[in-house]
């Protein structure tokens, strides 16, 4: 395709848009974007932007092949048991409609996709969280195509990724989710909204206050790197996308424009984007480490500013784009049919008219032909040369040249919108339960395993549990941990900041006998495979599904805990042979941040740090190895029901600040004092996605 934007640099790199209707669509298409990325109706992260119908999708993708621009469906949400049927025909259809990628969360999705459609190419959305140069590789060598990383990374991080044989994509202007994507449960937990579902609240907007006295302590402004854009094109970024489904076409339009400057050499005005849309400017924090300023928050002067830049921006779109330069050879002889071909991104297409007439006054020369089939405004063409051969003494009408050059600027249109169309192949497959192997059902006994945070947790809880968690707080290195071993799963930090140094001490204590993993995400299932560990996985990995476990088993998990967000009644419809685990009580973690809330106001005291909501609820955190982990309000408290949790083979008890007396009490079935317990999801769920 043509649709490549290139940079200063001479390298070429992907300007990505998106867009939540038909109307930002094509206005991002004429203001210069190479590739769009939309949402269906369902199975999007973004569910309450207008999205598009499966014939919109259709239209889309012929729209952005016009231009030689891509269109990437966005299907980066978890899907239940139930939904698969659906969503396997929903991949079909979009197949066939022409959609130029897959962009996906889900690891049964993965599967689903690959069966349905076994040549479409897909992308591994930021929902995955995988932010680490070895999680990037892995999933180059399970054949993504694209690899989108969280948006947490700093430069020296991205040059790497770039290094890799996958393609990689970045995030370069747009909002900043507080938490890392995927890794958000807060929306889900206060209000049956999940992130990881396309329906967030946005709870990281609210008043959330610290210290008594700061306020919209989780509210981050928005990210722009467009100033940065020639430095990541250097480093081999693939495309840098801006984020914004949900916002109005001139916020897309202007983004797209300024990128493209920026791309060029030339200064964008980032004070366009700023009145466009701000919440009080904008940071590049996690990209060069400087942190200090990234909170920020919708004020009225933001709104108002925004009308004063909108006749500016309507210049950047008013006008259709010429990407595809056309030669014409043009035929005009004596007593024979005119004959005009044109030639364009390697499609050649003809046109005939009448037998021209002897002149009686005008003459059709090349000057006077060539000014009637330049006229190619309105179109996606522009005349790039002609080649005449015209006998003197003729007259050609300009009516007649005009229908020569529509009929040819019509005909060039469908061949290159054909030209640039995948012909994916699409089978017969169809997802069948049965062929999934069958739970074995629940053991008799469900066992315990338990998170721990110090080794009085980890002394404690080894006398409940078959095995114990050990969190960086645990000294692995103690005499009782090692006499314990062999029941001892190591628990790396959630986000990784420093690859090399997790990857030498993972090192050192597989080679001092632990062989056990606990693994939060991708990038801690690719590191333990190549280390040769023993793979646990987490809940935050979303397995939502009954494929998602298959998938995560034959990537070499021996067990996983099922998603956090999933209802009772989804865990009767589980059907995998690997043992799943359900998370049975504790204080669970609703969201990851690289940066501390309160830290930044100033009023950290090193432990027992909290926030509160707008109703007084207060949300503790525990920083580690870097980052933040912000724990629910309530205890979640199941250990009185573990019976009617179906087809799991053990509960999961996630400790905090708990004393190891509090400790004790929850093993033997008591609830803990002076907090409010809440059974979770486990019976309201969530949400469905609109």
């Amino acid at each position: 395709m043509t649709g490549m934007t290139e940079s200063l640099s001479g390298g070429v790199v992907e300007i990505l848009a998106p867009a939540g209707n038909m109307d930002t669509l094509i206005a991002v298409l004429k203001a210069g974007a190479d590739a769009v990325y939309i949402g269906g109706k369902n199975f999007s992260a973004r569910s309450s932007a207008v999205n598009f119908t499966e014939e919109e999708i259709r239209k889309s993708a012929d729209i952005c092949h016009r231009y030689g621009s891509r269109l990437y469906l966005a299907v980066n949400t978890i899907i239940s048991d139930r939904e698969v049927p659906e969503f396997c025909e929903y991949v079909k259809n979009v197949a066939r409609a022409g959609a130029d990628a897959f962009i996906v969360q889900d690891w049964g999705a993965v599967h689903i996709i690959r069966q349905a459609v076994p040549d479409a190419v897909v992308h591994a959305s930021t929902q995955m969280s995988v932010h680490t140069v070895t999680g990037c590789g892995f999933l180059g060598d399970m054949g993504f195509a694209r690899v989108i990383p969280a948006r947490e990374l700093d430069r020296g991080v991205i040059e790497k990724i770039c290094g890799l044989d996958i393609e990689s994509e970045f995030f370069v202007h747009g909002a900043l989710c507080r938490s890392v994507s995927g890794q958000c449960y807060i929306s889900a937990f206060m209000g049956s909204r999940s992130a990881n579902r396309g329906c967030c609240g946005q709870a990281c907007r609210l008043d959330f206050r610290c210290g008594g006295r700061s306020s919209n302590v989780l509210s981050l402004k928005d990210l722009s790197l467009i100033p940065n854009a020639r430095e990541l094109a250097e480093m081999g970024a693939d495309s840098l996308k801006i984020e914004g489904r949900l916002k109005r076409e001139e916020y897309a339009v202007s983004a797209v424009h300024e990128l493209k400057k920026s791309l060029t050499g030339r200064k964008p005005d980032m004070k366009i984007l700023e009145n466009i849309f701000s919440r009080d400017g904008f940071t590049d924090g996690y990209f060069t480490g400087n942190m200090k300023n990234m909170h920020g928050f919708r004020t009225r002067e933001n709104a108002v500013s925004a009308q004063q830049v909108l006749p500016v921006i309507h210049e950047f779109y008013r006008t259709e784009r010429q990407v595809h330069g056309v030669k014409f050879d043009v035929k005009i002889k004596r007593g024979e049919e005119i004959f005009v071909t044109a030639e364009s991104e390697g499609v050649r297409v003809q046109s005939r008219g009448g037998v021209p007439e002897t002149a009686q006054k005008s003459v059709a020369d090349s000057g006077s032909v060539e000014k009637q089939l330049s006229k190619l405004g309105g179109t996606v063409f522009f005349a790039e040369g002609f080649d005449f051969d015209i006998d003197d003494g003729l007259f050609v009408s300009s009516g007649e040249l005009n229908r020569i050059r529509r009929e040819l600027a019509e005909k060039l249109e469908r061949e290159i919108v054909r030209k640039n169309t995948p012909a994916y192949t699409v089978t017969d497959f169809v997802p069948d339960r049965e062929n999934l192997p069958e739970k074995k059902g629940s053991p008799k006994k469900k066992t315990l395993r338990t998170f721990c945070r110090n080794n009085e947790q980890a002394e404690i809880s080894l006398d409940f549990s078959d095995y114990i968690i050990a969190g960086n707080g645990v000294d692995r290195d103690s005499d009782f941990i090692i006499k314990n071993i062999d029941r001892v799963i190591i628990s790396p930090e959630r986000f990784i900041s420093d690859e090399d140094v997790l990857i030498s001490e993972l090192y050192r204590l597989r080679e001092r006998g632990f062989s056990r993993l606990f693994c939060h995400t991708l990038d801690t299932v690719a590191i333990g495979k190549k280390l040769g560990f023993t793979l646990h996985g987490s809940f935050t990995l979303n397995a939502f599904n009954s494929y998602s476990l298959d998938y995560l088993k034959n990537l070499g998990l021996s067990d996983c805990v099922f998603s956090v967000e999933a209802k009772l009644g989804q865990y009767t419809e589980i059907r995998t042979d690997m043992e799943v685990g359900a998370v049975v009580a504790g204080r669970l973690p609703v969201m990851l941040t690289k940066i501390c809330p309160v830290k930044n106001q100033g009023v950290c005291r090193g432990r027992d740090c909290e926030i509160t909501d707008p109703t007084g609820r207060k949300f503790p955190l525990i920083c580690d190895s870097g980052a933040v982990e912000i724990f629910n309000c309530d205890y979640l408290y199941m250990l009185d029901r573990l019976d009617i949790i179906k087809n799991i083979d053990f509960g999961l008890v996630i400790l905090t600040d708990e004393t190891p007396e509090q400790v004790e009490k929850i093993f033997h079935g008591e609830k803990p004092d002076g907090v409010r317990t809440t059974r979770g999801l486990y019976y309201r769920g969530l949400q469905e996605m609109l």
